[in-house]
This record gives structure tokens, C-alpha cells and sequence, in this order.
């Protein structure tokens, strides 16, 4: 696993980062979020051993990224924020060139790089200078080093931006794919990604873990979660929330908003779950409501990322 252990980083007197502690199992995609000048590119480069900590260390795999730097770093692939290789190489050359310093070697060393250039779909482009690419096929570049030697952590900076939906798709493929036999932390902006690909967050705000849950736990906190959102036809609002607001399950009904006679309502039950659901649509049909659509909000991550980085 990939053991953070009270990792601290002062830059003079500002303290970007501050005693965070966590831990990553292979099999687990670890999203790792929080705002900007939160600390997430520091933690990230402490613990591949880009920069020293001010205190605090990581262990990768059982190796400590300071006292046995070399052996931790052999297990780590690291896709660093905006995407940085050396422009004047070509796309074969440079991962060439990232085999070697990896150890490999004739035949192996090819194969590596075949399967690589395969897996991240940069044959079209194999001979293509680096400076000549678009930004999406330079993140992809930079993502196929990452995993070349097929490393048991990866440690992923952002690993979708610059690219389009369908590039954003195939790579979320492959890190849950690769997720199986691997321990993955992956920084993003992107709430749906995280939702999407990762199995737990971290957040942190201002240097500090400020939660670690799965995605489902965080949209758990959300003020929408378990609410029901309906839009009726042809009735009267005032009755509608009379009727609704008498139930013993349901704390309180919203009209969000009305246009060419119909209304949109949101209903915010006492315990969300299937008992609230299924008495609130009982009362729909004993008031006869002409429902047009109905749903139960899952909760907006959104929202909680906002109410948790900034209290």
C-alpha cells in the first residue's frame, strides 16, 4: 500500500500542507481533491519524492521515500501536473528514452514501448515531435511514461486535462482497469470524475484533510439527499404544499418554480429512504396529482465540496 505519514511542507512561512495522514490499498482509486493553493500538487510530489517534506515521510510498498528513495521510486508512475516531457524528442524517442532510465533492454525494452504506445492510443503520432502535438496528445504522452514499466503505484496529477470526452473516457477506462493490481491516487478538479473512477476521496482545504469517504458517503451530506423532485400539471400550488407538508414522513415542500402550468416541487422527507418515497407517491395518487416527471436526488457533490472547503 502507499502509507502517508503526517506529511508537512512549509515553503518559508506559508505552511502548504499540514500533518496529513492517509493510506491506499491496492484496488483502491484513491481521488485526491480539494480547491486551488489547497496543497494537492505538494502532497503529491512529497510523496514521489519530487520534493523533501518538512516533516512527516510516505512509505510506497513498504520502501520509505526517504530512507530508501531509490526502491520507492522504482514502484512509483507519476504523471506530474501540465503534462511535462522534453519537446524536441519524438513520441518513440522519448519513450524510449523513459525505458531505459526504467532498465530495460532489447527486446523487452521494445515491447514496453509497443504495447505502451498501443495501450494509449499514440500510434498515429509515434514519429511526431513532442512540441508538435495538441495539449491532449502531450498528457497523453506524459501518461504513457507514467505507466511504462507498469508500476504497482500510480500517483496521477490530473491525468484528463487538455483532453476531449471520448479521450476523458478511455482513460477513466484505463485506470479502472489497471485499478485491479494497482494503488492509484489521482488529483482532480473534475467532481464527476472522481464520482466516476474513484472508489474514496480526499479532500483537503487549506493543507488539511478536511474528509475521507466515498463518493457515495459524501453525497450523503448533501442538504438534497434522499429529496424528491416532481413536476406536476395543472393543479394549485398552495394546495399541493398543504396536502404534502401534512405527511408525517416529509419535513418540508419547496415550489422551485412554475411555467405554463406547471410547477416544479421539491419535497425534503424527515429520513430519506424507500418508506418516505413510497408515502409520498401514495399521497400523489390519492390527491389524484397529474405527475409529469418524479425523481429522488442522490445528492450533489458540488454542494458538499463547496460547504466542506470553505466552513
Amino acid at each position: 500500500m502507499i502509507e502517508v505519514n503526517h506529511l508537512s511542507k512549509h515553503f518559508g512561512a506559508k505552511r502548504a500542507v499540514n500533518d496529513i495522514s492517509f493510506a491506499v490499498e491496492k484496488g483502491e482509486i484513491l481521488g485526491f481533491l480539494g480547491p486551488n493553493a489547497a496543497g494537492k500538487s505538494t502532497t503529491m510530489r512529497m510523496i514521489t519524492g519530487f520534493i523533501p517534506p518538512s516533516s512527516g515521510t510516505a512509505i510506497i510498498g513498504g520502501s520509505d521515500i526517504l530512507k530508501d528513495s531509490l526502491n520507492a521510486r522504482k514502484k512509483i508512475g507519476y504523471l506530474p501536473e501540465n503534462a511535462p516531457v522534453y519537446p524536441d524528442m519524438t513520441v518513440r524517442a522519448y519513450l524510449d528514452f523513459c525505458a531505459q532510465i526504467r532498465g530495460f533492454s532489447g527486446q523487452a525494452r521494445k515491447n514496453r514501448i509497443e504495447e505502451t504506445l498501443e495501450k494509449c492510443f499514440l500510434k498515429e503520432v509515434t514519429h511526431q515531435t513532442i512540441n508538435t502535438l495538441s495539449k491532449g496528445f502531450k498528457q497523453r504522452v506524459c501518461f504513457a511514461q507514467s505507466i511504462l514499466h507498469d508500476p504497482e503505484y500510480l500517483i496521477l496529477d490530473e491525468p484528463t486535462d487538455g483532453l476531449d470526452p471520448n479521450q476523458k473516457h478511455e482513460v477513466r477506462l484505463m485506470i479502472r482497469e489497471m485499478s485491479a493490481k494497482k494503488a492509484i491516487i489521482l488529483s482532480t478538479h473534475i467532481l464527476d470524475e472522481m464520482e466516476a473512477v474513484c472508489t474514496r476521496a480526499v479532500i483537503i482545504a487549506k493543507g488539511r484533510i478536511v474528509a475521507d469517504e466515498t463518493p457515495a458517503e459524501l453525497k450523503g451530506r448533501s442538504e438534497l439527499h434522499g429529496a424528491v423532485s416532481l413536476s406536476v400539471k395543472g393543479a394549485d400550488t398552495d394546495s399541493f404544499v398543504s396536502d404534502l407538508s401534512g405527511l408525517d414522513t416529509v419535513r418540508t415542500v419547496k415550489i422551485v418554480d412554475t411555467a405554463d402550468g406547471i410547477f416544479w416541487a421539491r419535497i425534503y422527507p424527515v429520513t430519506p429512504g424507500p418508506q418516505a418515497v413510497d408515502s409520498i407517491m401514495a399521497a400523489l395518487s390519492d390527491k389524484r396529482y397529474e405527475t409529469v416527471s418524479f425523481f429522488v436526488e442522490q445528492g450533489r457533490l458540488d454542494e458538499v465540496f463547496r460547504s466542506i472547503t470553505t466552513a
